[in-house]
């Protein structure tokens, strides 16, 4: 008895389809030319050599369409793509390393075309008072530039439709958006040539970051977590906003205006009005104008104190911190169901792959198994990181006495792509000396590197002690003998040790470990630098004094002191806690770039609109230096000398006249110290609501990002403590771990089942796959 249900005993049969460009039944996941259709089979496939045909040139198909199923899956890209031999080859041409770094390059290039658009941000300095006329394009040379980035856009929405079919472009909210964002671009491209560059608004300029987003599958993930997890996040925003109205009611009952012009401190500074006292306690509840908002007030009366000390506490210390949990918790959450989705990718690219393969031979196909040496020859073909394929292909060796293997063996050989690697460092060389064999033994110990941290301990403290001596004289007083013979001392020690360490390592083996690359590329710069010294101004002597050059000897001398004061960083290997420390942030800035590139868009955004909003707005005095306050008001009536405020300050290079200036201001508000100035001084310039514009940014950014970062760095930080809680020091230097967000969640994914694979499967639009059951 047969049956369409998907078990894990039944047998999948893969028919493969060789679409071409007029498919059109095949394409919109129809069968074709009445071969079976999904969930369907043949009348006699039980047990038929038929069932997965072998013709002339389909080996090398089949084989091929494994080849690009493994690479999907190690990407954990779709599989639901075209799989005749011309797409195929389309598709691996695509996501090869030169055309992805292209595509790269390009959506590099068009977001750096904001910091030489007008306004341009080629100037030295961003202040107003002595910033010169930057440099301008002329018109055509960033449109050029443009227009061939929009090309590659376009060529790249092309190939990636093409390759998935129209069916399943239209699914796609991401191409389809990317359709418009190109169109729109192209558009408003046309009308900045028409009017020969002058036009007022690039409205293209905003679209730019969506770029960025859609050519990262990570990106995207993180976005959707982000989504899914801001109606969390707008609940304690919502308790925050309650408490802020709150205090912000009971605050101006407190300081109302009195008749007493003394007593009306408060109220006159930060509570004279509805908007000004939600500005004020909004600010205080970052803790920026502490406590600067509750001095006039605590003049009068210390017990005002507990009005603003009950805010700070239950707004900055409890809801805010609140916000941090929920935002840990509910992003950690979603985070693990993306992560969920690229274990499912990868898993069902191995098992198509495993499925394609089956159709090598009709003796594979009948049972569920395929060749050994089959796989093996897959594997030399899979374009992957070689310590990946070296383990996979050591695992396919060890199972060549068994000829055939079933797909479970076949998925344990890929679970090596979800380990953590490993790198192991090459044997020392053998040496039949005695003497070199105890000056290898001497320098590859532990005790060996830490005689070294010492050294360059020593070697710090030397400069420091001089640096110290020194600190009132001018480089003309100064006396460099001292620390000339000193340096020399320790860059020969240095460059012995240096030289010892390769004996006792080896090439290989001494590269293999990053601190000793560190230290010998500071060294080598340092002996250059010192032979370079020796040359031009001699060996050191009393009372040397040599004569200037083009680089003068301080400047080389200090130049030296850096490399020596970064040589000293070796040291964090040896710790522990600092090395799990350094350890995570690598990690961090080789695997959460998804994050790092979500920061970038919406800073981007914010620049661009805060240019279109404040370009222009604050303009200083020209007269800054001789001003007095009987001419201030003549000046300007925006204009304040009052403590603590933008002009006051004199911050005027952060401003929103170019884009660069755009991004500092927009950092200087995320770290929120005195983001006040900012809000309150464009506030003044343009319209109370500017403030609009700060808040939101203040919200998006130090509220919302900051906080998922820090959950971030929590979740690595974690991982990395419990890889490494039971390894000694020494253990952490033998063994370097990689970690992606993946293997942060691994222990938490749940593996997709049989049934699963088989049916997504059984959906894929372009490859037909028919199951059968035996009872």
């Amino acid at each position: 008895m047969e049956t369409d249900t998907l078990l894990a005993t039944g047998s999948i049969n893969v028919v493969p389809q060789d679409y071409g460009a007029n498919s059109g039944s095949a394409e919109h996941g129809h069968p074709d030319n009445g071969s079976p259709g999904f969930g369907t089979r043949s009348p006699n496939s039980v047990g038929d050599n038929e069932s997965c045909p072998v013709k002339g040139g389909d080996e090398a198909l089949y084989m091929q369409q494994a080849v690009v199923f493994i690479e999907d899956a190690i990407h954990y890209r779709s599989i639901n793509h075209r799989v005749d031999a011309s797409s195929l080859r389309l598709h691996r041409w695509y996501y090869s390393r030169l055309c992805q770094w292209g595509l790269g390059l390009a959506i590099a290039v068009v977001l750096l075309l904001a910091f030489v658009e007008q306004p341009s941000s080629l100037s030295t300095s961003s202040d107003p008072r002595y910033r010169l006329p930057p440099w301008e394009p002329p018109c055509g040379l960033t449109e050029g530039i443009e227009a061939l980035c929009l090309f590659i856009f376009t060529l790249d929405l092309a190939v990636k439709s093409y390759l998935i079919g129209w069916e399943e472009f239209r699914k796609s909210k991401w191409l389809m958006g990317y359709t418009v964002v190109i169109a729109a671009s192209i558009i408003d491209w046309m009308l900045s040539v028409s009017m020969e560059c002058d036009e007022k608004l690039r409205v293209r300029r905003l679209l730019r970051p969506f770029f960025l987003l859609q050519n990262s599958s990570l990106m995207k993930k993180t976005l959707k977590c982000i989504k899914r997890t801001l109606p969390e996040i707008a609940s304690v925003i919502l308790l925050l906003a309650l408490h802020l109205c709150l205090f912000t009611m009971i605050g101006m009952l407190l300081f109302a205006k009195t008749d007493e012009p003394e007593r009306n401190g408060e109220w006159g500074l930060y509570f004279r009005n509805l908007p000004q006292a939600i500005t004020s306690l909004l600010v205080l509840l970052t803790t920026a104008n502490n406590p600067d908002v509750m001095i006039p007030a605590y003049t009068l009366n210390r017990a005002y104190s507990i009005f603003f000390i009950t805010f700070s506490v239950f707004g900055t210390y409890f809801l805010m911190n609140l916000l941090t949990a929920i935002i840990y918790n509910q992003f950690r959450g979603y985070l693990m169901m993306s992560v969920q989705t690229s274990i499912l990718r990868r898993r069902l690219g191995i098992r198509a792959a495993f499925q394609v393969l089956r159709c090598q031979g009709t003796r594979a196909a009948v049972v569920e198994q395929v060749r050994v040496d089959t796989v093996l020859e897959v594997m030399y073909k899979v374009n992957m990181k070689s310590y990946y394929r070296a383990a996979i292909i050591k695992e396919v060796q060890q199972r060549a006495s068994d000829v055939h293997m079933d797909h479970k063996a076949f998925g344990t050989l890929f679970e090596q792509l979800d380990k953590d690697r490993v790198k192991e460092h090459p044997a020392p060389p053998q040496y039949n000396y005695t003497c070199l064999q105890k000056i290898q033994f001497i320098f590859s110990h532990y005790y060996t590197t830490l005689a070294g941290n010492a050294v360059a301990l020593a070697n710090v403290i030397c400069i420091c002690t001089i640096l110290v001596l020194n600190a009132e004289k001018s480089t003309a007083e100064r006396n460099d003998y001292y620390l000339e013979v000193i340096n020399c001392c320790f860059i020969f020690w240095y460059l012995l040790e240096m030289s010892l360490k390769l004996l006792a390592f080896g090439l290989k083996g001494y590269l293999s470990y990053q601190n000793n690359i560190f230290d010998g590329f500071l060294t080598i710069l340092l002996m250059v630098l010192q032979i370079t010294i020796l040359i031009n101004y001699s060996v050191p002597f009393s009372k040397w004094q040599p004569i200037s050059h083009a680089m003068s000897l301080w400047d080389m001398v200090r130049l030296i002191n850096l490399l020596i004061v970064f040589r000293f960083l070796r040291i964090i290997p040896d710790i522990k806690l600092m090395n799990l420390v350094a350890s995570t942030l690598l990690d961090l800035v080789k695997n959460l770039r998804a994050f790092a590139g979500i920061l970038v868009v919406v800073f981007y955004v914010f620049a661009v609109f805060g240019i279109w909003l404040f370009e222009g707005a604050i303009k200083p005095p020209t007269t800054m230096s001789i001003i007095s306050n009987s001419t201030i008001e003549n000046i300007t009536s925006n204009y304040t000398t009052t403590c603590g405020t933008y002009e006051q300050l004199e911050y005027w290079p952060n401003n929103f006249d170019d884009f660069a200036a755009a991004i500092i201001l927009l950092y200087n508000v995320m770290v929120v110290n005195n983001w006040q100035a900012f809000m309150d001084a464009y506030s003044r310039y343009t319209t109370e609501w500017a403030k609009v514009y700060f808040v939101c940014w203040w919200l998006t950014s130090s509220v919302m990002w900051v906080n998922l970062f820090v959950a971030l760095i929590l979740e690595n930080f974690i991982y990395k403590w419990d890889r490494s809680h039971s390894c000694s020091v020494t253990d952490m230097e033998k063994t370097r771990y990689e970690t992606s967000v993946q293997l942060m969640f691994k222990e938490h994914i749940e593996e997709p089942t049989e049934e699963e694979l088989l049916r997504q499967l059984q959906q894929h639009p372009h490859l037909h796959i028919h199951c059968t059951v035996d009872t």
